[in-house]
């Protein structure tokens, strides 16, 4: 008896197995699509508005994001009096840094405008990914904090890559690593989402924590707050003069 349980379970290992590896990214992609809403529900959304907490190298603050989709999306972080912004429209975007010295707008960089342009869509890079130019690539299967997921990777139509881990349960994206650019030189960025919640049939992450060059900066992001269709004036995505 004790050998037909194992081989029984061997079956149903492999069988699980095979069911994982059978997905193809753009089922993979559509069903993360589906877990956060679905393509006509973020569609029909017309805006997003966050309020939350931020953890930086022993510092608090509060954070506000603004989405008007498709048309913008605006983050300001307020830590210790002093304000942050970035901003990404249609075509362009800004930053404003006083902690770097400068309290004036600034025109962002374009690989920092394309590494953040997506998102100004309700769903970022994954509604329609295909059709937006960018092409999936399933890498196989990795365990991200004892959770089995699937690995795929992305490339934008500027060629930049990010490789995206989704929970092979839920299909929630749980991690996404990419190459950011700090303090002059690229580095690896580890982007961890968990305790997805939502309103109005959307979800999204309500913890992000963001590693870079392998501890040296951790920024921890706890949203409190979500409202769907507030009223944002576009006005607020214009640069300042």
């Amino acid at each position: 008896m004790k050998t037909i349980r194992l081989i029984l379970l061997a079956l149903l290992t492999l069988s699980f197995a095979g069911s994982i590896s059978a997905q193809t990214a753009d089922e993979i992609i559509s069903k993360y699509v589906q877990a956060i809403g679905g393509k006509e529900r973020l569609s029909k959304i017309t805006s997003v508005y966050t309020e939350g907490t931020i953890e930086v190298m022993g510092m608090q603050g509060s954070i506000k994001t603004y989405t008007v989709n498709g048309k913008g999306t605006r983050q300001d972080i307020d830590i210790n009096g002093s304000t942050m912004t970035n901003c990404f429209g249609e075509k362009d975007g800004w930053s404003i840094n006083p902690m770097m010295g400068s309290g004036i707008a600034e025109t962002m960089p374009e690989a920092q405008y394309n590494g953040g342009k997506d998102g100004i869509d309700v769903g970022g890079m994954f509604v329609d990914y295909s059709a937006k130019g960018y092409k999936a690539e399933l890498l196989g299967n990795e365990t991200i904090a004892n959770a089995n997921t699937f690995k795929l990777k992305i490339t934008s139509p500027d060629n930049i890559s990010t490789i995206n881990y989704f929970d092979a349960t839920t299909f929630y994206l749980v991690r996404t690593v990419m190459q950011t650019e700090m303090q002059g030189q690229m580095t690896e960025s580890i982007i961890t989402y968990s305790d997805y919640k939502g309103s109005d049939n959307y979800l999204m992450p309500y913890k992000m924590e963001m590693d870079m060059a392998g501890g040296q900066f951790v920024m921890v992001f706890t949203y409190t707050k979500l409202e769907i269709d507030k009223p944002i004036d576009a006005a607020i995505f214009t640069k300042p003069v």
